[in-house]
């Protein structure tokens, strides 16, 4: 698939029925689909629409109590951690909702050279950060191509900070769909992640909200995964913007697509986002959504997802506040952002204030990584700076094997701890290191005696100076 070929596997029609056709609640049949979800094999089309109509408290706190014991099953207190890296804020299309639209002149366009992607990682790896989402406009630099963001890999993945082991160990990557020959040169790029959010699945709405440039192809945009498979990067990050249609319907879609995915190759999405829209500079629509999606709203989608998708990783950006990251984390959330910036250059710029000009949306948390980081120390949780599975060929169907057969729990949670260490050794200050090391003794106090063993054997090589541990 190397056009714009009309998708044939997502069926609006029958979307609309199952929502129509799905009236009430039905207590008891609820109750037996959380008990399926429970079983940790997934939940099929019907089962999620099921889940979307619970109105009463009391099924609504069975729902979150459910989707709590999956993640702690699958995931255990581990929270992984990244940094979006943005390169560039050119575009050419017109996305009503996003600053970066090519009609917004106020914006100051702007694409980093590869001195200052240098600059911006040496400023995220002397922060501990080894993973970023790097992103970029929909459109690059003229006389570069896509040249530009293979460069951008190379250099951020060259560039070393300030202490042993200070590198970017894994770059995921948010990009505009491409062709299947760009996504081999993504692959050969050695990228983790690709991520591409479909912003909405709903055609009427899409072509009202992506009036001009290559985005307005809607079947483009929704194949690219497809193609990205075919060119043999099997570690993909799915998506919607919430606020632009009715969750229900988006969330029906999303299921429709990983279907797609997981019969065409074998293997769904490793990751799906949570954006809500949030202001953007000059963008009524932003500011304004169509559909407000609420709190509540939010956390019954993560818990929906984690029992219908269980061994998926869910991530929640900047986007939301601290409060609400706090709660979804509980619900099924698996990584999140920290210390984000959504302006290139960002990270270099002395000083913050003036920039929700040049950046593509609102933040809701502009806490720093180690205030982050200290909080879920506290909270019991331990971040995770692993990037193990990528470099050890564990991606795709083999991770998802690992996964549903509870192999990978052998794996994340000694490289969780040993990361961990590392950071509280080489970035945090004396607080925040006595609260990392009881959460690490209590993680590993509850460890199988082998686990146990392979934790403090890394941990002990970071303590004698050596980095990068895993297993």
């Amino acid at each position: 698939m190397t056009d714009s070929n009309p998708v044939t596997w997502l069926d609006s029609e029958a979307i609309e029925n199952k929502l129509s056709g799905t009236i009430g609640e039905d207590k008891t049949h609820i109750r037996e689909v959380l008990a399926k979800g429970l079983e940790m094999k997934g939940l099929d089309y019907s089962d999620v629409a099921t889940l979307m109509t619970i109105q009463d408290p009391e099924l609504e706190q069975e729902l979150y109590k459910a989707a709590k014991e999956i993640k702690d099953r699958i995931y255990g207190p581990r929270v992984v951690l990244f940094a979006p890296m943005y390169i560039s804020n050119l575009c050419k299309n017109e996305c009503l909702y996003c600053a970066f639209r090519v009609s917004n002149k106020a914006l100051k366009r702007r694409f980093l050279t590869m001195e200052e992607i240098a600059e911006e990682t040496r400023i995220l790896v002397n922060q501990g950060h080894k993973r970023v989402l790097m992103v970029a406009g929909e459109a690059y630099p003229p006389k570069e191509g896509f040249d530009y963001v293979i460069k951008a890999i190379e250099t951020i993945y060259a560039t070393k900070g300030n202490k042993p082991g200070a590198d970017i160990r894994r770059i995921n990557v948010n990009l505009a769909p491409e062709t299947v020959e760009n996504f081999k040169r993504l692959k050969d790029a050695e990228i983790g992640t690709y991520q591409l959010f479909q912003e909405t699945y709903d055609r009427k709405v899409y072509a009202q909200m992506h009036t001009h440039g290559k985005k307005a192809d809607y079947d483009w945009r929704v194949s690219a995964l497809d193609r990205a498979m075919e060119a043999g990067i099997d570690d993909l990050g799915m998506g919607v913007l919430f606020g632009l249609s009715d969750w229900r319907f988006e969330v029906l879609s999303l299921m429709q697509h990983i279907a797609h995915l997981e019969d065409k190759y074998g293997v769904g999405c490793h990751t799906i986002s949570m954006p809500r829209l949030e202001p953007a500079h000059g963008s009524d629509v932003a500011s304004n959504p169509p559909y407000i999606v609420s709190d509540s709203d939010l956390k019954k989608i993560i818990a929906i997802l984690r029992l219908a998708v269980p061994y998926t990783g869910m991530i929640i950006s900047t986007r939301e506040t601290p409060q609400i990251r706090r709660e979804t984390i509980g619900l099924g959330i698996s990584q999140i952002s920290a210390g984000s910036r959504t302006n290139p250059g960002g990270y270099a710029a002395e000083e913050n204030e003036g920039t929700f000009a040049e950046s593509q949306f609102q933040l809701g948390d502009h806490r720093p990584l180690n205030e982050v980081v200290a909080e879920l120390a506290e909270m019991g949780l331990i971040p995770s700076f692993c990037t193990a599975c990528y470099r050890l060929g564990r991606t795709g169907d083999q991770f998802m094997e690992w996964a549903k057969t509870g192999e990978i729990h052998h794996r994340c949670g000694p490289n969780a701890l040993s990361t961990f260490k590392e950071y509280l050794i080489d970035y945090t200050s004396e607080e925040t290191q006595e609260a990392g090391n009881r959460a690490i003794e209590k993680e590993m106090s509850q460890m199988e005696d082998k686990d146990r063993r392979v934790s403090e054997n890394l941990i002990r090589h970071v303590k004698a100076g050596k980095r990068d541990c895993y297993c």
